[in-house]
């Protein structure tokens, strides 16, 4: 780079990004053709966070994260902004099945987020017992609950429904979301949707019912969209950082963990560490897009920041590994692909080891080939005496429960686990109001914003949308080119 090219660069306003998963990544891709110079931070040796793919039995599968809801612009803009629109593969199959009572049953076809909209239809499922459905059926009849403050899904949800509702289904689909737990999962935060839907019925199932379609007598609801990318949702971040550090100046580092942050009379003071020892370097602006606990320690010492320090102290985090297998095709007794679902969830009250099994090869088409792939979620908030458990036993679980559930014969041909500790914040009670004045007094500070899954949702399609959104914020701090003023 040429003298004048290199003053021009430094002298645009300097914006670092703490933190190299997705949500990182998608802020700094946000910020790559604004007239700002960008550094990303990554404490690890690796970017992309949650996002991985490896190879398992010579297929490209992923590690964590493998989908977004493709109809949502908000998750799929960044991906075609990023020239990968080409590469997004559609789910050949999306639905859910149950393991309940012994058996794998379909979920009923009237449900949203595992609260059922048709009381015939979930007798008809067999995924709660008869009791249980005489029971669900008393939201019908009973009046409306107050709630003048939030409550846990089970509270809410079990006092309309009877508690087999929320542990055969909804909690089910909580742990395959949040590994959390209904008990102590927010309902206001987890089941958004619902919980305003709610507040204009008294029946919950009602209120269900009006997210949902209206379906004509044996009609099965649309599917929901869903998509992937060829070579795997892993391969995004990759494309991420090329076009980042495309941008004139940009600067992509790992094995950088931050370990101060301050206010300075111009912006901010990072100090990063390195072989030499802490190395300092001075912002205009800052995008945290790191976890609770981390935020936490690098916001401590700024003034004003002690409510959202706080508040960042509340959020738990619940650890996962995703146990991937391969089997020859035939292991399977009967074809995949018809039994209607591509993935099923396993209640807690079962007292299984894996919570969700995803059969890679039927959700997505094109990995369809001489092997069977089949992931295998593990772990719900509480469980880490199993995750520490070595792969083997890991391994040797998943395989036998599988075959319990589906019949699946010998042993898989190869295996994967990949371990994600503290990997998703849970939404537990009260977390709204957490997150309110997380950024009310983020917002108080000049040239600084959050972002990731700890605000409005733990998929990856909406820690994109709230990484475009704190770098909105900070190229407007910027574009102002006001000082900030001295702590």
């Amino acid at each position: 780079m040429a003298g004048t090219e290199r003053d021009q660069v430094s002298a645009k306003p300097h914006v670092v990004v703490i933190g190299g998963g997705i949500a990182g990544l998608a802020a700094a891709f946000r910020l790559r053709d604004e007239p700002v110079r960008i550094t990303v931070l990554e404490a690890s040796s690796r970017l992309g966070g949650k996002l991985s793919v490896s190879e398992v039995a010579g297929v490209a599968v992923d590690e964590g994260a493998e989908s977004l809801y493709a109809n949502r612009r908000r998750t799929t803009g960044l991906i075609e902004e990023a020239g990968l629109g080409g590469r997004i593969r559609p789910a050949g199959v999306t639905a859910s099945a149950i393991w309940s009572r012994g058996v794998i049953r379909q979920q009923p076809d009237r449900q949203f987020m595992g609260v059922p909209c048709d009381m015939d239809d979930l007798a008809r499922s067999g995924v709660v017992s008869a009791e249980g459905v005489d029971r669900a059926r008393q939201d019908l009849v009973l009046p409306s609950f107050d709630r003048d403050g939030d409550m846990s899904v089970a509270d809410y949800v079990g006092g309309r429904f009877g508690p087999e509702v929320v542990d055969r289904l909804v909690e089910p689909f909580l742990a395959g979301v949040f590994s959390g737990r209904a008990a102590d999962l927010s309902f206001e935060a987890t089941l958004t949707p619902l919980a305003k839907a709610a507040r204009a019925h008294v029946s919950l199932a009602d209120a269900a019912a009006s997210l949902t379609p209206v379906l004509a007598p044996g009609q099965k609801p649309p599917p929901v969209r869903v998509a992937t990318l060829e070579g795997g949702f892993g391969s995004l971040p990759a494309h991420l950082v090329r076009q980042v550090l495309a941008a004139p100046g940009a600067v992509v580092r790992t094995g950088a963990p931050v370990r101060e942050l301050a206010r300075t009379a111009g912006g901010w003071r990072v100090g990063v560490d390195g072989a030499g020892g802490v190395e300092h370097l001075d912002a205009d602006a800052v995008v945290v897009a790191v976890p609770a606990g981390p935020a936490a320690r690098l916001l401590a010492d700024v003034a004003g920041m002690s409510p959202a320090v706080s508040a960042f102290t509340e959020v738990p985090y619940s650890s996962v590994a995703m146990v991937t297998l391969a089997y020859p095709r035939a292991a399977f007794p009967a074809a995949l692909a018809e039994r209607g679902y591509a993935a099923y969830r396993v209640p807690a009250v079962e007292g299984r080891a894996v919570k969700e099994v995803t059969f890679t090869s039927v959700k997505w088409p094109h990995l369809a080939g001489e092997v069977e792939i089949v992931r295998c979620s593990m772990g719900r908030f509480g469980e880490e005496d199993l995750l520490r458990r070595d792969d083997g036993d890991l391994v040797a679980l998943a395989a036998a429960e599988l075959a319990e559930a589906t019949g699946v014969r010998g042993r898989p041909a190869a295996s994967r686990v990949s371990r994600w500790p503290d990997a998703l914040p849970q939404y537990t009670v009260g977390h709204g109001e957490r997150v309110r004045r997380i950024r009310e007094t983020v917002a108080a500070q000049p040239g600084l914003a959050v972002c990731g899954a700890l605000y409005d949702g733990v998929g990856v399609g909406v820690c994109m949308a709230s990484a475009r959104l704190a770098a909105d914020q900070v190229l407007a701090r910027v574009r102002q080119g006001a000082a900030v003023p001295a702590a």
